[in-house]
């Protein structure tokens, strides 16, 4: 294992790309969430506070090459560098393979199943902005309150976490902060969380416990590992979901004995519950885990079998671990509904 001084510094996450059949199944997700968008040929750059997405349907690359793979979802992720050609150098010494045909003009090495990894400094992020026309700014939409990315997930493949905790922690010196063990009526999954060394980049890792849960559901339809879903930070969750669903997004139901158990769950929390039962926020945190509190909602499916997440925190740095059961629980139930599982 390299020394955590030889690792890849990573910033932050400067942008995510998306790729699918359909860009403009993706433009109407965007606007609906909120973003402001400028256009580059048939590709799309869209912008929400500190948070970047781009569209790339182009016919031929890195893109091309994943839709045949995937189809639609997450082709890229952006990794914010100091230096470029120096990141890539390292990487590739810890042992990452190389892009074999990216899109962009920027060094990039191949990250989880076949999406890419941009290792992408101040001047490259600079080039990609202008091709857009796009000058970055702290824009917030006032209605959805949305910061930026908190965390996104990756489905792997079983033994997938060990595999790609590893990649994370040689090359980009991650460290893992937590570890969960969730189990259903029928099904199970196993995951670990990674996160960069100053705290900016976090990455859970999951993997099945058998060939039927929402984790393995997710790995055939996507035909391989992928980002399943991205948490984005907001400063009024109560808010953020009156506008999103305003705007058509459509979030994951909870069960309404969910609430009945939250304040035995979490004495003392202080949160007015029909407020959170009226739009199906979930409630976490308390002493088991770390202190604070979290809340946190799930879209229905929006891009194939990936979904996104918005989150609100106050003081708790975990992830939902004690609403994982409940929500693991209420997914079996989906399935059950839609055949995937005999009742």
């Amino acid at each position: 294992m390299a020394q955590v001084s030889q690792c890849v510094d990573v910033e932050n996450i400067a942008f995510l790309e998306f790729s699918g059949s359909k860009p403009e199944k993706l433009h109407d997700l965007f606007l609906q969430m909120g973003f402001n968008w400028r256009a580059s040929d048939d590709r799309k750059l869209y912008n929400l506070s500190e948070i970047v997405f781009i569209s790339n349907p182009s016919l031929g690359g890195s893109a091309a090459e994943f839709r045949v793979k995937h189809t639609r979802g997450v082709s890229a992720l952006g990794f914010k560098v100091a230096d470029s050609a120096q990141a890539y150098q390292q990487a590739l010494a810890l042992g990452a393979e190389p892009a074999a045909n990216p899109d962009w003009p920027i060094p990039a090495v191949q990250g989880v199943g076949a999406a890419l990894i941009y290792l992408v400094d101040d001047h490259h992020l600079q080039t990609l902005f202008q091709a857009f026309n796009f000058e970055p700014t702290r824009h917030q939409h006032q209605a959805n309150s949305i910061l930026s990315i908190d965390h996104l997930t990756h489905n792997l493949h079983i033994g997938g976490v060990a595999r790609m905790r590893e990649f994370y922690h040689r090359v980009f010196g991650f460290s893992s902060v937590r570890s969960f063990d969730i189990n259903g009526k029928q099904t199970g999954l196993v995951s670990e969380v990674v996160t960069s060394r100053n705290g900016r980049v976090t990455i859970p890792l999951n993997e099945s416990k058998d060939d039927v849960s929402q984790i393995a559901e997710f790995v055939r339809e996507y035909n391989g590992e992928g980002v399943q879903h991205i948490a984005l930070q907001c400063s009024d969750i109560c808010h953020a979901v009156d506008s999103l669903s305003a705007a058509g997004i459509a979030f994951q139901d909870t069960p309404d004995t969910y609430y009945e158990l939250v304040d035995e769950r979490l004495p003392g929390h202080g949160k007015d519950l029909s407020q959170l039962q009226l739009r199906r926020i979930l409630l976490d945190g308390g002493e088991k885990q770390g202190g604070g509190l979290l809340m946190q909602i799930f879209t229905q499916n929006s891009i194939g079998p990936i979904f996104f997440e918005y989150i609100q925190r106050e003081g708790n740095k975990g992830f939902g671990e004690g609403n994982f059961q409940a929500l693991f629980e209420s997914i079996e139930l989906d399935q059950q509904r839609r055949g995937v599982l005999s009742r």
